[in-house]
């Protein structure tokens, strides 16, 4: 593999402030997927929303009120869900947390392309 980040480390990559108010950064990506961790404060919210990726999430620490369609649960460091493409779905950070989302094929938004 050539030009292709394989790995990535802790320290690497500038947060981005997202339009509601919280944190990203991109870890890797490939045209295929894409590595992001999302950092929320208390109360923070990423609004309801839906795109045509796949996405993939776990729950790197705090606890978090998850919607994905019709349905909510609070999900703690450890849990996981997915969002199906097109589906509806959104957070609400019940605590300081972390998480690290996955998405196929990759966020070209994300990368400041369209």
């Amino acid at each position: 593999m050539t030009g292709q980040e394989l790995f990535a480390y802790g320290t690497q990559g500038d947060w981005t402030a997202t339009p509601d108010g919280n944190r990203r950064r991109v870890l890797l990506h490939t045209d295929e997927l894409m590595l992001v961790e999302f950092a929320f404060e208390k109360g923070g919210v990423g609004v309801l929303h839906s795109h045509p990726h796949v996405q993939a999430s776990y729950v790197a620490a705090g606890r978090f009120e998850v919607t994905v369609g019709d349905h909510t649960a609070v999900l703690s460091a450890g849990d996981s869900f997915i969002a199906p493409s097109n589906v509806t779905h959104g957070v609400k950070a019940l605590e300081a947390g972390r998480l690290v989302d996955s998405f196929t094929p990759h966020r070209a938004d994300f990368l400041g392309k369209s």
